[in-house]
């Protein structure tokens, strides 16, 4: 009798459905949308360049990753007709980049607090990660620039916390 009971409850088992993600697969895409769109919309007549599309997923158990890579102000390349920048040039993209790093911090914050709002099933104690990669040529001056920042916080603190800011852990690298 007790060979059929455990028969009975393993195959109630593996006809039991899976577990279902707190948050799909169109969630995350359209985020990702919102990301790019706020991105190239900083300025639009000198906008940020998005030097590829945003990207996230979720894992189990520890919560959404974004990430993305953008050039902070648009500049020349090298060419055989342009074979080297001039250091006026090479000194205002520099400068152009090094103003827009605080913008672009903020709207990954602003991006995040959204997010947290956005994806309601994902569980308080997962974390919203947003990566960004910075592009630079070879002939930049990437001194005091960063080529990388991350920021991450659990949806928890982006929801309970004012400011949002000091719920949001920043890494440059």
């Amino acid at each position: 009798m007790s060979g059929a009971v455990l028969t009975l409850v393993a195959l109630g088992l593996a006809a039991a459905p899976p577990a279902s993600r707190p948050v799909g697969r169109a969630d995350v895409a359209a985020l990702e949308k919102r990301f790019d769109q706020r991105l190239t919309s900083y300025a639009v007549d000198d906008p940020i360049e998005l030097l590829g599309n945003t990207r996230g997923v979720y894992i189990d158990g520890y919560g959404v990753v974004f990430s993305t890579e953008v050039s902070l102000a648009p500049a020349p390349a090298l060419t055989p007709f342009r074979p080297s920048i001039p250091r006026d040039q090479v000194n205002r993209v520099r400068d152009k980049k090094l103003t827009r790093l605080p913008a672009l911090k903020k709207l990954m914050i602003e991006l995040m607090a959204s997010s947290a709002a956005t994806l309601r099933d994902l569980p308080p104690q997962e974390q919203i990660v947003f990566g960004v990669t910075l592009h630079y040529w070879s002939w930049e001056d990437t001194n005091g620039l960063p080529a990388q920042i991350v920021m991450q916080a659990p949806r928890k603190s982006l929801i309970d916390r004012a400011p949002v800011e000091s719920a949001v852990r920043v890494r440059e690298f």
